[in-house]
């Protein structure tokens, strides 16, 4: 016989360990097996409307899933969050930054959610966490951290290999004028 926590497992595992009521409902979960879950300790809730396995390993980043998962499945690490998702920076940000293409008006001390074009193309997953691409993140940190970061980021991605020059240059291909760190970067032959 097939348990909750059996079809919960594999969905939980995509985050993490994490789930969502809403998850859980499309698998066949109620509200109230997920009470019960949570009350014979099969389950934690961390916040309303989410839940962690309790037997799940921990994560570096379940602050990050936590937060995507609050703002929904459309949502995505991005800006200096994604700089630490994708370790090209050493220090977490204080404030954990996530991207939606839909409006959301919740509001959670710690979580700045930024509203704005994603496409499926723009986002991806790291360890479990939803994050936006390296490229997508470079073009953030131009728009909101300047020319500067945003080039000490898309050398450090070059080097790792998380992005490509050709793929820079395309993310680009709206800007009328690249500023120079960016634009030498990706007019440099690979």
């Amino acid at each position: 016989m097939v348990t909750s926590m059996d079809v919960l497992y594999p969905l939980a595992e995509r985050r993490g360990g994490y789930l969502t009521t809403a998850q859980a409902a499309e698998v066949g979960v109620s509200r109230q097996q997920l009470y019960y879950l949570a009350r014979t300790g099969s389950l934690d809730r961390v916040a309303q409307g989410i839940y962690r396995l309790r037997r799940f390993p921990a994560q570096r980043f379940e602050d990050v899933i936590v937060a995507c998962l609050w703002v929904g499945e459309d949502a995505a690490a991005s800006h200096d969050t994604a700089l630490a998702v994708y370790e090209l920076t050493d220090a977490m940000p204080a404030v954990i930054h996530i991207t939606t293409p839909r409006r959301f008006r919740g509001q959670r001390p710690g979580v700045t959610v930024h509203t704005a074009p994603l496409s499926e193309r723009e986002r991806t997953e790291r360890t479990g966490v939803p994050v936006t691409t390296a490229e997508r993140t470079i073009i953030d940190l131009l728009q909101t951290s300047g020319p500067d970061l945003a080039a000490l980021a898309a050398e450090q991605a070059l080097e790792r290999g998380l992005v490509t020059r050709r793929a820079l240059r395309t993310a680009f291909e709206s800007y009328d004028e690249v500023p120079p760190p960016l634009g030498e970067l990706t007019a440099a032959s690979t």
